[in-house]
C-alpha cells in the first residue's frame, strides 16, 4: 500500500510526510517540482528511511504521472502541489494559473484515467485528497461570522482565484465522474520548514538579521493560524474517515491581527534571544505601503470536521508560535540555506516603505 503526495517538499506537504511517516507504516511517494519553495532539506531525516521516496517531476506531465500510477497504484493522492503566495500572484499571476488550475486540471484527468480503468476493489478505497485555502472564500468583516463550508467563493487574489478554479474542478471531477474525492480549506499555517517570505518566518528571520519588520497598512488585517502539525493531524482524519465528496474547513480557533502576531514574536524574542545592544525588536517595525487588494479578514468554522471526525486543534496561538520560534532558533542553518540572493531581492521588492 501507499500513497502519492504532490507537493511534498513544501512547508504543508513536507510537514505531512514526516507526520506520515512517524504514525503510519506506509509507503509514500513524494513527488515535486522542486521551485523556489520545494525544499529536499526539510526530509533530511527520513531520505534514507524504508517507507520514504522522492521523485522529482511536474503535476502537469501526463506522462510522467501515468507512469507512476501504474507502477505503485497508491490508494490515495494527497494534492497539495501549488504556487501560495499572494504577493506573487499579484506581480506574475501566469505560474498560479498553470499550475494551480492547469496542473490540477492535467492531474485530475490522469489520475482519473487509471482510475476508472482499475478494478472495483480499487476504484471503491481510492481517495483524492485536495488541500485548499480559507481565502476562497474571500474577505470577512471584523464582526462577521467565520466561513462554513457553505459559504460561496468570492476570492480576491489571482492566487485565491487560482486555488477556487481547482476546488471547482476537483469537485466537478466527483459529480461528473464519481471520482473519490475529498477538498479541504485551511487557515493560515504556521510551523517548521516554513519559507520566509510568509509573515512568522519573515518576521524572526529579519529580527535576528537586524533588518526591518515589514509590516503592511496598519497591520490590522486578522488571519486565523493554524499550526502545521495540528493541520497534518486533521488530514490523516479526513483521510481515513472523511466522506467522500465534502469539504471540511481545518481552522485554527486563533484570530489574529498581523500586528499583534509581530508584537508576539518580538516579545518572545525578547526572552528566548534578547538583542545584544538590550533594546526591543519591536524598534526594528517599519510599516509598508499596502498590498493591492489585501483582504482585512479570513476565518474559518471548523465545527464540521470536529462534529464528523473528532478532529480540533491541539495547540493556542501561544503555544504553537512558542514552539514554532524554537525550531527557527535551533535551525539556523536551514533558514540560512534558504535565504539565497534571489529571495534578498524578492523581500526588497515587495515590502517597500
Amino acid at each position: 500500500m501507499s500513497i502519492l503526495v504532490t507537493g511534498g517538499a513544501g512547508f504543508i506537504g513536507s510537514n505531512f510526510i514526516l507526520d506520515w511517516i512517524e504514525h503510519q507504516e506506509e509507503l509514500v511517494i513524494n513527488i515535486d517540482k522542486l521551485t523556489y519553495a520545494g525544499n529536499k532539506e526539510n526530509l533530511t531525516t527520513i531520505t534514507n528511511n524504508s517507507h520514504y521516496k522522492f521523485i522529482h517531476g511536474d503535476i502537469g506531465n501526463s506522462d510522467f504521472i501515468q507512469n507512476l500510477m501504474k507502477k505503485y497504484q497508491p490508494r490515495a493522492i494527497v494534492h497539495f502541489a501549488a504556487e501560495s503566495h499572494v504577493d506573487r500572484s499579484i506581480a506574475d499571476p501566469s505560474a498560479f494559473i498553470n499550475t494551480n488550475i492547469v496542473g490540477t486540471f492535467s492531474l485530475l484527468e490522469t489520475v482519473r484515467a487509471f482510475w476508472q480503468n482499475s478494478d472495483e476493489g480499487y476504484r471503491t478505497a481510492f481517495r483524492f485528497l485536495h488541500i485548499s485555502t480559507d481565502e476562497v472564500y474571500g474577505s470577512l468583516d471584523a464582526s462577521a461570522p467565520a466561513f462554513c463550508e457553505t459559504n460561496p467563493f468570492a476570492p480576491n487574489s489571482p492566487y485565491s482565484a487560482s486555488k477556487a478554479a481547482s476546488d471547482h474542478l476537483v469537485r466537478a471531477y466527483y459529480h461528473t465522474y464519481g471520482l473519490p474525492v475529498i477538498t479541504t480549506h485551511c487557515s493560515n499555517n504556521y510551523g517548521p520548514y516554513q519559507f520566509p517570505e510568509k509573515l512568522i518566518p519573515l518576521i524572526i528571520h529579519n529580527a535576528l538579521s537586524g533588518k526591518s519588520l515589514p509590516i503592511y497598512g496598519d497591520g490590522k488585517q486578522i488571519r486565523d493560524w493554524l499550526y502545521v502539525k495540528d493541520h497534518c493531524t486533521a488530514l490523516r482524519c479526513v483521510l481515513t474517515s472523511g466522506r467522500v465528496g465534502e469539504t471540511y474547513n481545518i481552522g485554527g480557533w486563533n484570530e489574529r491581527t498581523n500586528i499583534d502576531v509581530v508584537m508576539t514574536l518580538c516579545d518572545l524574542l525578547a526572552q528566548l534571544k534578547p538583542r545584544k545592544d538590550g533594546k526591543p525588536y519591536t524598534g526594528q517595525m517599519t510599516f509598508v505601503k499596502d498590498r493591492p487588494g489585501h483582504d482585512q479578514r479570513y476565518a474559518l468554522n471548523a465545527a464540521k470536521i470536529e462534529s464528523e471526525l473528532g478532529w480540533k486543534p491541539q495547540e493556542t496561538f501561544e503555544t504553537g508560535i512558542y514552539k514554532t520560534l524554537c525550531w527557527y532558533l535551533e535551525n539556523p542553518n536551514w533558514v540560512a540555506h534558504v535565504s539565497t540572493g534571489s529571495y534578498r531581492h524578492w523581500i526588497d521588492q515587495h515590502y517597500q516603505a
